[in-house]
């Protein structure tokens, strides 16, 4: 058994450290919240609760000219959703009974205390507690969507993507009999025709999918098997089509609300969700992130998984098993290579090449994705999630990231300016000295990494797992400040900049653990190249 390794480690290399409140479980009360935060997002919540006037003259004339309209979109939602929306109806009124039971309980036990009921209780099912417990309890759909809003800050106000860190996947695996009636009936036959073994016992099961190790049949390569849970798609467009049917209502009732995106996040929440569940999409950015690699010459030191066409459909998806470990384990990092700094610079300028090179970029390289493989190359698992960024948002994200190295305040200012959607015009000065308070606090901060792995034990994946919730929590905490005085300057971010900085934070993480003294964005060795380069890398491999 491997010994607990513990680094306490000063920042500087990427100076965006937690802010030690953030790790709060208290909720803060929404008297307080509407004094205190400057997150308009959550503010918004106590304003639509507010008595409106729906019925003035020109309200009116602008809701019986929207009605059509909302009718049309609700009509043909409805029909697309079909019958399983009436079932998914009822599970959701079961789910809002039990949730609601639970608050009942809550709320007696407060009122017999001489304390009496906390103000974020009267939130009822609204507060971020009993809403993340909803959504836990509504299934897979509403667990997704959980995990967006934590890993959206920029989105969404700090209180529920702070309580929304806890909605993790916890899905019971589906028995193998499913399995293997799912995989007869994509494959369209006997599944010893194309696999010599397949593994019972799963490998992973998440709310979505399942995957199993397997053997294929002649050969005898290791594979795994990615398989889409059984009435997963259905229950997906059904709870969807409720969030956005619902969101087109309230912004009907309110068009305030057209200003906070609500339909357009749900849009592009639907999209992303939907593509997760269609495995040939995964199977394409898998494909376009090796071709990159083969046209860079990279193969020698990253690698994707091989996809397996003939034995792989959209709810089926059969790949290379790779064997490795991931960045954060320390231990066994170095029992393969010599140098794991060097293999975490090799993972850099891979991802921020394709970042230049491919359509979509991986948006997901937690530990459990990004591996050290055996033969000492980096392999990139799991292309479920991916994002694609706009020239625009690149040429500002470099000069952000730029700003932050040299701590030029101005220019980071300027820069999140460019690439956030206002439309008032934003004092650059005072925006770039709140800036600097900001990185002034966080930079004064310690923070410390602990890595736990018992080989060889039982308790291994508790500590992992352990591990990985408390990187995620502060890996969406550390910009909270960040997003929420540029929300105060009237600015708000396209996805995909939450998504890029995110990544970036996993990445200093690695940092922290393999190579202390790595400056990430200021080592010659790590290339973070102009997007004017970008057309030029594309147009060499397409």
């Amino acid at each position: 058994m491997s010994t607990m390794a513990v680094q306490g480690l000063r920042g500087g290399r990427f100076p965006l450290l937690l802010h030690h409140h953030h790790l709060s479980s208290s909720t803060p009360s929404l008297s307080k919240l509407n004094v205190h935060t400057k997150s308009k997002s959550f503010t918004l919540f106590a304003r639509y609760a507010q008595p409106q006037d729906l019925f003035s003259s020109r309200r009116l004339q602008e809701n019986i000219e929207n009605l059509p309209k909302l009718v049309e979109d609700i009509v043909q939602t409805s029909i697309n959703t079909g019958p399983r929306g009436i079932v998914r109806l009822a599970q959701g009124v079961q789910a809002f009974v039990g949730v609601g039971q639970e608050w009942l309980a809550d709320v007696s036990k407060s009122t017999n205390s001489s304390a009496g009921l906390p103000t974020e209780m009267q939130l009822g099912l609204l507060s971020p507690f009993y809403l993340r417990r909803l959504f836990e309890r509504m299934g897979a759909t509403y667990i997704k969507l959980g995990q967006f809003i934590a890993s959206a800050p920029t989105l969404f106000p700090p209180e529920y993507v702070q309580e929304f860190q806890n909605c993790f996947d916890r899905a019971p695996p589906v028995p193998f009999e499913e399995i293997q009636s799912i995989l007869r009936e994509e494959l369209g036959g006997s599944i010893d025709s194309v696999y010599e073994y397949v593994d019972p016992t799963p490998l992973a099961s998440a709310s979505i999918a399942q995957v199993h190790g397997a053997r294929l049949k002649g050969s005898r390569e290791d594979v795994v098997i990615k398989v889409l849970k059984p009435g997963i798609k259905d229950i997906l467009v059904a709870d969807l089509n409720f969030v956005y049917v619902v969101a087109r209502i309230l912004e009907f009732l309110n068009p305030e609300i057209s200003r906070t995106s609500l339909v357009g996040i749900v849009k592009d929440i639907r999209e992303s969700m939907l593509e997760e569940v269609d495995f040939y999409k995964e199977a394409e950015n898998i494909e376009a992130f090796r071709r990159y690699l083969e046209t860079m010459a990279l193969t020698g030191q990253a690698t994707a998984p091989k996809v397996y066409k003939y034995c792989s459909t959209k709810r089926v998806l059969t790949m290379q098993r790779l064997y490795g470990v991931p960045l954060t384990d320390l231990d066994s990092i170095s029992s393969l290579v010599s140098s794991p700094e060097t293999s975490l610079i090799t993972a850099l300028n891979v991802w921020f090449g394709s970042l230049l090179a491919c359509e979509s970029f991986h948006a997901d390289v937690h530990a459990g994705n990004l591996w050290l493989l055996r033969d000492g190359r980096i392999g990139f698992l799991d292309f479920g999630i991916v994002g694609r960024i706009s020239p625009k948002t690149w040429a500002a994200m470099e000069v952000f990231l730029g700003s932050i190295a040299i701590e030029d305040y101005d220019s980071m200012a300027s820069a999140l300016i460019e690439m956030g959607a206002t439309n008032k015009d934003v004092n650059a000065k005072a925006f770039a000295r709140d800036l600097e308070k900001v990185f002034s606090t966080i930079k004064e901060l310690d923070t410390e990494i602990v890595v736990a792995t018992r080989s060889g034990t039982t308790t291994n994946a508790t500590a992992v797992s352990a591990n990985i919730v408390v990187d995620e929590r502060q890996m969406n905490a550390l910009f909270l400040d960040v997003v929420q005085v540029s929300e105060s300057y009237g600015l708000k971010f396209p996805r995909e900049f939450a998504l890029l900085l995110k990544q970036l934070l996993y990445f200093d993480r690695y940092t922290r653990l393999l190579a202390p003294n790595l400056n990430m964005l200021q080592d010659q060795r790590i290339s973070i190249a102009s997007n004017r380069r970008r057309n030029k890398y594309r147009d060499s491999f397409e």
